[in-house]
């Protein structure tokens, strides 16, 4: 049976894990394939379609390692932040911290990947750290470094190669052409050849 989008199969009927990832779901979809399998919904998209890869070749849920719960409890959306304020293992970029970083670092401060991976990865650094952490992130942008992609952000991938080859191009276009490339297998990256998609 076709799926919701032209030629590409429900997730019911995938042989196997390796047709399922040969297409593009949406992630309320792959939450209602694993709620009907007793799948666990919890996480990011990526991590769900794991589950049920996992599912579609054994037809068995997998064993997954619970997370360590965080042992602070440090209430990084209400208290007071100073530079000597430490890192706890359960920080949250919250709108608290966010204004303690505009005053320290710049009006101009925003959460980043690289510097919300260093957060998490130095428990126990101070904040004047974080913040100093902040301003080498920013300048290395300011000479050209470039945020690498979270795989989840597909869309977002594709609209930046969009834009690198279609310098004059719209969103509109780039949606439109996105739609259409979800339409087909994988993988989904923009290529030039994507142009021809709406002709």
């Amino acid at each position: 049976m076709a799926g919701g989008l032209s030629g590409r199969p429900e997730i019911a009927d995938c042989a196997n894990a390796a047709q399922f990832r040969e297409w593009y779901y949406l992630k309320e979809e792959l939450v209602a394939f694993a709620r009907e399998k007793s799948l666990r919904t919890t996480g990011g998209k990526f991590e769900i379609a794991d589950r049920i890869a996992h599912w579609l070749d054994t037809g068995e849920a997998p064993v997954e390692a619970k997370a360590p719960k965080a042992t602070s409890k440090f209430d990084w959306h209400s208290e007071v932040l100073t530079p000597e304020t430490r890192l706890t293992d359960s920080y949250k970029n919250t709108q608290n911290v966010r204004r303690f970083m505009q005053e320290h670092v710049g009006p101009s401060f925003k959460f980043s990947i690289p510097l919300m991976d260093w957060a998490k990865a130095n428990t126990g650094a101070t904040l004047a750290e974080f913040a100093q952490e902040a301003r080498r992130v920013a300048e290395a942008r300011k000479a050209g470094a470039k945020i690498p992609d979270q795989p989840h952000n597909q869309f977002n991938a594709y609209t930046r190669a969009y834009f690198a080859h279609v310098p004059d191009g719209s969103m509109d276009e780039v949606r439109r052409l996105w739609a259409l490339r979800r339409k087909r297998k994988g993988p989904y990256v923009f290529a030039p050849s994507d142009l021809e998609l709406l002709t």
